[in-house]
């Protein structure tokens, strides 16, 4: 599967910096996926669970606060007010 560029970040500074398949989390209208190849756009994020699926099929979930989702040009930015990894 392709990967993008992920980038999150809390205003602690940048929580990851790497290579995903695919990132799932709840928008204002419901919950998201993000695949490489998505077309550009921005949403807020509300809190929850967030899921990121790396480029080696590893799974790792996390538990974030409100925030920003852009994407653009294969690369997409999660800033948040919160994250943790579970």
């Amino acid at each position: 599967m392709n990967t993008y560029n992920l980038i999150i970040s809390t205003p602690d500074g940048s929580v990851f910096d790497g290579e995903a398949e695919i990132l799932i989390v709840r928008g204002t209208e419901g919950e998201l996926a993000v695949m490489a190849g998505h077309v550009p756009f921005i949403t807020a994020v509300k809190a929850g669970q967030c899921k990121v699926i790396m480029s080696d099929d590893e799974q790792k979930t996390a538990q974030i606060g409100g925030g920003i989702l852009t994407v653009q040009n294969n690369k997409t930015t999660l800033l948040c007010s919160d994250f943790k990894w579970n």
